[in-house]
């Protein structure tokens, strides 16, 4: 039986309560069962199955429904995953850079020691030098090259090039610096030797202490000599 026969089938019976009905009402002077069996024909009707169409319509808007749900689930997943993912990277590389610069300084430690060590061994100390009236250019320079390791020699030399050219007795007028290193005030070399004055070998040691306690070595001097024309 098909779908508008169902419905005919559902009417026409209706119709034959309500008619039916009528007449026992009538026949009894009562209107209660006309009302019901009008109440009857109206549920019949709306018994009525949804044509085959609109219920097509009807899944495939809950499938649609349902898949963007799902969509949307997966769509969330996948964001929280990568921004989990992110997170560990970028967490890892902080790791890593905090690591690496550790191990730089640490190197660079090493490196400043290694320096200060080997600027720091001399050959000969200053009081082993035979005391005389006067010395020459060479002579002095003899001196700090036993005095100052080899590999630090250049740098130191370099200072002593640009303070004084080798003359341990030089003394700028307008200052009063004085020596190898234009000390100022010139006193200060007294902390290596009462014979300062005199003796360029104790103005060299006074030097080299200086450079390695302020720069580490003669070269890290010399480095920030020429950033700055003095040290």
């Amino acid at each position: 039986m098909s779908r508008i026969s169902v419905r005919g089938f559902a009417v026409a019976s209706a119709t034959a309560v309500t008619a039916v009905g009528s007449v026992v009402g009538v026949a009894s002077g009562s209107t209660a069962q006309n009302n019901d069996a009008e109440a009857t024909a109206a549920d019949t009707t709306l018994l009525a199955d949804i044509p085959a169409g609109q219920q097509a319509q009807v899944q495939t808007a809950s499938l649609t429904q349902q898949a963007d749900a799902q969509a949307i689930a997966a769509d969330a997943s996948a964001k929280k995953d990568a921004e989990e993912t992110a997170r560990k990277a970028a967490a890892e590389t902080a790791v890593a850079k905090k690591a690496a610069a550790e191990k730089a300084a640490e190197a660079a430690a090493k490196e400043r020691a290694e320096a200060k060590a080997a600027a720091t061994r001399s050959t000969r100390d200053s009081s082993s030098f035979p005391v005389q009236s006067n010395y020459s250019v060479a002579q002095i320079q003899a001196m700090a090259r036993q005095m100052v390791a080899a590999d630090q020699f250049q740098c130191f030399s370099n200072i002593v090039n640009h303070e004084s050219s080798w003359n341990y007795q030089a003394v700028n007028a307008s200052s009063g610096a004085y020596g190898l290193f234009q000390a100022l005030p010139a006193g200060k070399y007294s902390s290596a030797g009462a014979d300062w004055r005199t003796n360029p070998a104790t103005q060299i040691k006074w030097g080299l202490n200086y450079m390695n306690e302020r720069y580490h070595s003669p070269c890290g001097a010399w480095s920030f000599w020429q950033a700055n024309s003095w040290y």
